[in-house]
């Protein structure tokens, strides 16, 4: 292939036209911290994108080793083309008309790189955050195979590269192989621009950007129904050391902690102590988010002398030795550090717990996503990624560390400071009254976890949220919610007239709706009822005088009863 060829050319310092830790440490050396990010990332896709339009180019020795004609087996039809991929029924090939995908039993196919379906071993390449494919799932992977009685084996590959292979046992055939490339978010996104990887993992939501190149790259719409996989939830936890006398902190203190504008503990109510900064890797998508969310949405950049570490075991260990130490830590691998809660100015309280983080109720909650373009996987992939929506898996996904996707029931009993908080924190136009009839309407329900929000300033619903749906509407089809009546249930921030806000949180719930309703065709089960209801402002999560805290309370909660 032209791509291959072209890698090979590069110079040694870099890889597929992307530079290495070191090299970008060097190529640092005259930015400041707020150019280093934006440049990082325009490089890296202009790269990848530019190796994507380089991949039809034919000519190449590469691209002869793997070019295949297909000749239809009725007519005299046929097509020549760069052999892309197989998976057992289908075969993809890039033409100079473009990418085609045709039926291999339909076609005969000369070539040297023409495969044998007799023997074909379907292989699923996935690339990206190292955080899920070193712990996750590889977990996911082991749990299948005990699902469905065969035996994994894992090898350890090269560049990065770990392989596992499914056989059935007592020397039985493969049934899969997974390809996991241990990378970045970043790279793991440039390897599906550049086919080089079936499936992107992150560990963060695919920006604006990212999404526009990987449309004119042709993988289509990646946030699309089908194309967006959340495997879990996992959020980000400001930590300390375990004598650490501070137990809070507010999105502006943590905000202008790590832009360092704050520098000693005693001005966050602790002893006086310098503060000193630990992260994880600049290219762990976690550690992106944790900027983007923290600092770049208060138009803050990262302070220098920041202390990276290789992995969140490594961060957690500094953090416990360092008396001075505040870190963000992944839920699940905080270790013996000492987790601090979050605040709003307000006074509401949130503190990283599962249902809090399956909720996205937590202010740093982040998704695990799997990306997948807009082409055939094999059947045997396929099935893969459906179990990871079971029971089963969840308790695999529990084991590791992260809560999965899903729906944990909350009865309003367990919610005791919601209750508070929305007894405390309520607009002054919330009364007693409107209270009281919420306590009322939901008392004779649950909650499940799965929340619906919205992208920033629209009223589509964000890449989660999308994905929730989508499980929502299948679990429906599926009858997991035979006999119960769902309600929809939008809620508000504080800002404006309270009528307004109840008009405004129904009309939210409404969108949620539509968007299921129409997932199912129109139409809902006879024994499945799904309703509306919207209490506005009546239940802040957040802080009303912080954009996290306005995005937190605009939200659209799932609760369900069962019917007598």
């Amino acid at each position: 292939m032209q791509l291959r060829r072209i890698r090979r050319a590069a110079p040694p310092h870099r890889v597929g036209g992307l530079a290495k830790p070191a090299d970008r440490a060097d190529s640092r050396r005259n930015m400041t911290p707020g150019q280093y990010d934006p440049i990082r990332r325009l490089v890296t896709y202009a790269a990848a994108l530019a190796a994507v339009l380089l991949l039809w180019v034919p000519d190449s020795g590469a691209a002869q080793e793997a070019e295949v004609t297909l000749t239809a087996r009725q007519g005299d039809l046929s097509v020549t083309g760069t052999l892309l991929g197989f998976d057992g029924s289908f075969l993809r090939i890039a033409t100079q008309h473009g990418e085609l995908t045709l039926p291999y039993d339909s076609v005969t196919c000369s070539g040297a790189a023409c495969p044998d379906s007799g023997s074909f071993v379907p292989v699923l390449r996935l690339s990206g955050a190292a955080r899920l494919g070193e712990v996750i799932l590889p977990a996911l992977v082991d749990g299948y195979a005990r699902a469905r009685q065969l035996t994994s084996d894992r090898q350890v590959g090269t560049d990065g590269h770990v392989v596992y292979v499914l056989s059935v046992p007592e020397g039985g055939p493969e049934v899969i192989r997974f390809d996991f490339h241990l990378t970045s978010t970043d790279d793991g996104f440039a390897d599906l621009l550049a086919n080089e990887a079936d499936i992107a993992m992150t560990e963060r939501p695919l920006t604006g950007e990212e999404l526009a190149l990987a449309r004119d790259a042709g993988l289509g719409q990646l946030d699309a129904p089908g194309r967006l996989r959340l495997v879990a939830l996992d959020a980000l936890v400001p930590v300390a050391a375990p004598g650490q006398v501070v137990s809070v902190l507010s999105m502006s203190q943590l905000s202008r902690a790590f832009a360092g504008e704050v520098v000693d503990w005693a001005r966050l109510g602790g002893r006086v102590q310098p503060i000193t900064l630990h992260l994880g890797p600049e290219d762990n998508g976690q550690m992106q988010g944790f900027t983007e969310m923290v600092l770049a949405r208060s138009d803050r950049v990262l302070a220098p002398g920041v202390v990276r570490h290789p992995t969140h075991e490594a961060l957690a260990q500094a953090v416990v030795a360092d008396p001075g130490a505040l870190g963000v830590l992944p839920f699940g691998e905080i270790g013996n550090t000492r987790p601090l809660a979050l605040t709003g100015p307000c006074g509401l309280r949130g503190e990283a717990r599962p249902e809090t983080v399956m909720t996205g109720d937590f202010p740093l909650t982040l998704p695990l996503v799997l990306y997948l373009p807009a082409r055939r996987l094999p059947p045997a992939a396929d099935a893969f990624l459906g179990w990871i929506n079971t029971s089963e898996a969840q308790l695999v996904l529990r084991r590791a560390g992260v809560t999965g996707v899903v729906p944990l029931p909350i009865p309003l009993a367990q919610q005791g400071d919601r209750l508070a908080a929305a007894v405390i924190s309520a607009g002054r136009e919330v009364s007693l009254g409107d209270l009281q009839r919420m306590v009322r309407v939901l008392g004779k329900q649950q909650r499940l976890s799965p929340t619906f929000r919205f992208e920033t300033g629209s009223a589509r619903l964000d890449a989660v949220s999308r994905s929730n749906a989508v499980q929502l509407a299948q679990a429906i089809r599926d009858g997991r919610h035979r006999g119960d009546a769902l309600s929809l249930v939008g809620f508000s921030d504080g800002l404006g007239p309270a009528a307004d806000n109840r008009d405004l949180a129904a009309a939210r719930a409404e969108t949620v709706r539509d968007e299921i309703l129409a997932l199912l065709g129109d139409a809902l089960p006879e024994d499945v009822t799904l309703e509306i209801e919207a209490f506005g402002e009546a239940m802040p999560m957040g802080c009303d005088d912080t954009e996290s805290g306005r995005r937190t309370n605009r939200r659209v909660e799932l609760w369900v009863a069962q019917r007598r």
